[in-house]
């Protein structure tokens, strides 16, 4: 069986097809084109790529190939010119791949692949998983950042970074939300448990017995905080100790601009921040008014 593609893979090809219905516009091709027929579009804002991500991401593209393709226009002489996925051309020319699957629009830019997306955001049969998958390429092709995509679409930072989160769980799981068997509210909750192992076996489980959102937070923080045997007995933290450390998370997370979750451990509380980019781990410094020491 094929794998699974990541990302708005094939589905970008409709979302751009849906813009371009009724406008006289030639509908989008997917194809497989050579790499090296590719340019970079030298307007594209992104300059510096990180070589140990380039890497990581080139040996992932030479096991598996390109699963989520490019965004590309022609140009004069038979060649296109990238509209969104250097990073992954980048990569795979390293992985040695003489071709990549690409969406070859004639007319597109990143303002009408900004508006696609953010549109196609709007509608109200995406599921959660597409609506993470839109947010991710609007961040990672077209460089808008979490706080920028709420401001469009009508929801706050954090909420865009959690629905983001969503894509960090394994494949078999994000099919679950994609088919309904789990909602939002239950992806979230996965996240809390420990690794991919625990993700899958609450997944399954919550699905098959109807488990709410309530009891999977409950079942993956005890997966998250289960305890060597010789302290097995441990108690579960008390309802209070939980409702303060929601509250603490909101007003980290108000504070910081960032998504902060907070956990009770023990008597006290542990704190696990999480930052998109290294832009935002700066604006939440900022917004501390901690200055680096001389």
């Amino acid at each position: 069986m094929a794998e699974r593609e990541r990302g708005i893979g094939r589905g970008l090809a409709a979302i751009l097809s849906e813009g371009a219905g009724g406008s006289g516009e030639v509908a989008p091709d997917f194809r497989e084109l050579p790499v090296d027929l590719i340019a970079p579009n030298p307007q594209q804002p992104r300059r510096r790529f990180d070589d140990d991500a380039m890497v990581a991401l080139a040996e992932s593209l030479r096991i598996r190939g390109v699963l989520q393709p490019l965004l590309v226009r022609p140009v004069l002489g038979g060649t296109y010119q990238l509209i969104a996925g250097e990073r992954r051309w980048r990569a795979a020319q390293m992985a040695g791949l003489a071709t990549v699957p690409a969406v070859v629009q004639a007319h597109a830019d990143a303002d009408s692949l900004e508006i696609a997306l953010i549109e196609n955001m709007a509608r109200e049969d995406l599921n959660p998983v597409e609506e993470a998958r839109a947010c991710s390429m609007l961040v990672d092709e077209l460089g808008l950042t979490r706080e920028e995509i709420g401001r469009r679409v009508g929801r706050s930072r954090v909420a865009v970074s959690n629905l983001m989160r969503l894509l960090d769980l394994p494949d078999d799981v994000l099919d679950l939300l994609e088919t309904g068997a789990l909602t939002e509210g239950h992806g979230r909750a996965l996240l809390m448990a420990p690794d991919h192992d625990d993700r899958r076996r609450l997944a399954r489980a919550a699905a098959a017995e109807g488990w709410t959102v309530r009891e999977v937070e409950r079942r993956a923080r005890s997966a998250a905080e289960r305890p060597e045997p010789s302290t097995r007995h441990s108690a579960e933290p008390h309802p209070d100790q939980l409702a303060a450390a929601a509250s603490l998370g909101d007003l980290f997370a108000g504070a910081m601009g960032a998504d902060v979750r907070v956990a009770p451990r023990g008597s006290g509380y542990r704190v696990s921040i999480a930052f998109g980019s290294l832009e935002e781990a700066h604006a939440a410094v900022e917004r501390l008014g901690i200055t680096a020491r001389a």
